[in-house]
């Protein structure tokens, strides 16, 4: 689950299935009833449908919370991250950094700082879109060190400079 959205997906499947959802955070969902084996395949095929799948196996979870991590750095945070990315996840996992990076690689074929830094770009073109603050305003919000390395990284990504995307997302009159 990545925004609120997922979340009232979640415990309306769950509600439908008679259970009870006491918790439902992003990535973690606790509920009352202690055994689900009789409606979980069910569960599964409901969220499925939905595009969102059970997470049972611990270095898939843990992935899955280093996701979590980033997602809420970028997009949940008002918070300008100042400490280094690894130390921060690290910090907040209790786990070693390299493991964790290791891991990350090898299920998603791409490293956290990748996936960090895709994130950003995904946030950037947000406010892009919505046009409310300037490029300089970005690169701050985003903790860049300046405009041109947002710009660099950016058309790096995307293949464009932030301008023309702009232009090209913007409403047409």
């Amino acid at each position: 689950m990545v925004c609120n959205r997922c979340k009232v997906m979640v415990k309306s499947e769950l509600e439908k299935l008679g259970l009870t959802p006491l918790s439902i955070e992003i990535g973690e969902i606790l509920i009352r009833e202690d055994c689900i084996n009789s409606v979980r395949e069910q569960l599964i095929i409901n969220l499925n449908s939905l595009g969102l799948a059970i997470i049972d196996d611990r270095k898939s979870q843990t992935i899955e919370k280093i996701k979590i991590i980033i997602l809420d750095l970028v997009h949940h945070s008002e918070v300008v991250l100042k400490i280094n990315l690894s130390n921060h996840i690290s910090d907040q996992l209790n786990q070693n950094y390299h493991y964790l990076s290791n891991l990350f690689t090898e299920a998603n074929e791409m490293t956290i700082e990748h996936y960090f830094i895709a994130q950003k770009i995904e946030r950037a073109k947000e406010l892009l879109i919505y046009n409310e603050h300037s490029l300089s305003e970005i690169a701050y919000q985003l903790n860049y060190s300046s405009v041109a390395h947002l710009s660099k990284q950016f058309k790096k990504v995307t293949g464009l400079t932030a301008t023309s995307f702009k232009k090209i997302k913007r409403p047409k009159v």
